[in-house]
C-alpha cells in the first residue's frame, strides 16, 4: 500500500481517511457551515479529513437540472473557505482544460465515473502533479481502473485513489460488489468508499437523482471491516433544500452519528475489543 500526504491529510495511513462534503457549491455560507462542522468531527474521530465540492456539475440528466452558481466563483468560494480552515479540499474536472484552472485552487482532483477512462482527461489530471481521484464506472470492472491510474501517473502523478460507487443494476439501481476493495487494493493504492453514490438511484426522482441513506451504516461498517482506506460522504446542513443529490445527503447529525458509530467499528476492529 502506497501512502502520500494530501496537504495535511494522510492518505493510506494509520486512521481511515474523510472525503466530506457538500455535491455543490451553493454560496459561501452553505461551504463555511459544512466545513466548519465536518473539521470539528475529524478532530473529534481522529481522521484525516479533505473537504469536497463540486464547482460545476455536468453530467445532469435534465435540462433545468442546477450546474453551477459560476464555476470560477465556485471554484474560488471552495479554495476560500478550506484555506481559512486550513482543509485540503478536492473537486472534479470534466474536461481536458478545468485540470489546470482547478488545480490552482485545490489539493486534489477527481475524475467522475462516467469519466474513469478518458484518456485526455486522466492525462491532465495527472499532468497537474497534483493527487488524483478515479471513481469507479459503474460499467468497469474494479480491476480495470488499475488502467486509469496508469494513465494518471505516467502523465506526472504518483498519487493515485481509486473510488469504488456501485454498479449499474438494471436502470435505477446501484449494487456495491464487496470483492471491488480487494480487487482495486491489488493496485498497492489506497481504496476509498462512496457510500453516498453508492446509494444512488439514478433517474428516479423525476427527471433527477434519486436514492436513499438508510443503508449507509452497513455498508460503510462493511467497508471498513473489509479495509478500506477511507470514506467518501457528502453532507449538506439541510439535505431536503439541497441543489443536487438531495435524496443521499446525509445532514450534520446524521453525519455526525455515521462517523463517531464507524470510528466505534475502527477502535474495536484494532483493539480487539467488542464494540460498545
Amino acid at each position: 500500500m502506497k501512502s502520500f500526504a494530501i496537504g495535511a491529510a494522510e492518505v493510506g495511513g494509520r486512521r481511515p481517511l474523510l472525503i466530506a462534503g457538500p455535491c455543490v457549491a451553493e454560496g459561501r455560507g452553505m461551504l463555511e457551515d459544512t466545513a466548519g462542522f465536518l473539521q470539528e468531527l475529524a478532530i473529534k474521530v481522529g481522521w484525516p479529513l479533505i473537504f469536497k465540492a463540486s464547482y460545476t456539475k455536468d453530467n445532469r440528466l435534465a435540462v433545468d437540472s442546477f450546474r453551477s452558481i459560476g464555476p470560477e466563483r465556485a471554484l474560488n468560494l471552495l479554495g476560500e473557505v478550506s484555506g481559512d480552515l486550513g482543509l485540503p479540499c478536492l473537486t472534479d474536472i470534466h474536461l481536458p482544460e478545468e485540470a489546470a484552472m482547478a488545480a490552482a485552487v485545490v489539493d486534489c482532483l477527481q475524475i467522475p465515473a462516467f469519466l474513469c477512462r478518458q484518456s485526455s482527461l486522466l492525462e491532465a489530471a495527472g499532468a497537474t502533479g497534483l493527487p488524483v481521484n478515479i471513481k469507479r464506472g459503474q460499467f468497469l470492472a474494479a480491476e480495470d481502473l488499475a488502467f486509469s491510474a496508469e494513465k494518471v501517473v505516467r502523465a506526472g502523478s504518483e498519487r493515485v485513489l481509486m473510488t469504488e460507487r456501485g454498479s449499474s443494476y438494471g436502470a435505477r439501481d446501484l449494487i456495491v460488489d464487496f470483492r471491488s476493495f480487494s480487487k482495486m487494493a491489488q493496485s498497492g493504492r489506497p481504496v476509498i468508499f462512496d457510500l453516498t453514490h453508492s446509494q444512488q438511484a439514478p433517474g428516479a426522482g423525476g427527471g433527477a437523482t434519486g436514492g436513499t441513506t438508510e443503508f449507509g451504516l452497513p455498508m460503510a461498517r462493511a467497508a471498513l471491516a473489509l479495509g478500506v482506506d477511507g470514506l467518501f460522504v457528502e453532507v449538506h446542513p439541510d439535505p431536503a433544500s439541497a441543489k443536487s443529490d438531495s435524496a443521499t445527503q446525509l445532514d450534520f447529525k446524521a453525519a455526525g452519528d455515521l462517523i463517531s458509530n464507524l470510528e466505534n467499528l475502527y477502535t474495536a476492529m484494532e483493539t480487539g475489543h467488542a464494540l460498545p
